[in-house]
C-alpha cells in the first residue's frame, strides 16, 4: 500500500511559516512524461558564477567563495564546498558588449596553455579565448556552471 501526502504549505514546528526541507542523496523525481525516474541531487548544479572580468568581481555566485584573476582572460573560481573528485563537468560562456572590442569566445577549463582537464577539487580555472585573435581576452561577462559530486 502506498501513501500520499497532499498539502498546500509546509511550515516549521513553531508554525512561523518558514521551513527547511532536506532530501537525501537517494531522492528521486519522475520525469515530465512519467516514464523515467531521476536522482534529484545528481541533477543539481554544484557551483556557478557570473563574473565581471574587467573588474574581477563576482556579480553572482553559488558555492564560489572567491575568484582569482590569474592573467588576462584566465580566472580561478575557488569552491566554498569542495568537489568529491576531479571528474566533474563544467560549461561556460564569455561575452563582451558590442563595439571595437567585441569578441566571439571559446571557453576552456585548465591552465593558460590551453591544457584541458586540469580541474581541482578546490576550484576550476576558466579561460576565455578570443576567436578573432586566438589569444586569451578579458570580457564583460564570464559565466560558468559546474555539475558533479560534492565531497
Amino acid at each position: 500500500m502506498t501513501s500520499q501526502l497532499n498539502v498546500d504549505t509546509i511550515v516549521d514546528k513553531a508554525g512561523s511559516g518558514g521551513t527547511n526541507v532536506k532530501i537525501g542523496n537517494t531522492s528521486t523525481y519522475v520525469s515530465d512524461g512519467g516514464g523515467v525516474t531521476q536522482n534529484t541531487v545528481q541533477g543539481l548544479a554544484k557551483a556557478r558564477y557570473n563574473l565581471d572580468a574587467y573588474n574581477a568581481t563576482l556579480r553572482d555566485s553559488f558555492n564560489i567563495g572567491s575568484i582569482t584573476d590569474e592573467a588576462t582572460g584566465s580566472y580561478e573560481g575557488n569552491f566554498t564546498n569542495v568537489m568529491n573528485d576531479v571528474n566533474y563537468s563544467a560549461v561556460g560562456t564569455c561575452s563582451t558588449k558590442g563595439g571595437s572590442n567585441s569578441y566571439s569566445y571559446i571557453v576552456t577549463t585548465g591552465d593558460q596553455s590551453n591544457t584541458y582537464g586540469l580541474h581541482s577539487t578546490a576550484g576550476i580555472r576558466t579561460n576565455c579565448w578570443a576567436q578573432n585573435s586566438s589569444a586569451l581576452a578579458d570580457s564583460d561577462m564570464v559565466q560558468l556552471n559546474v555539475h558533479g559530486d560534492l565531497a
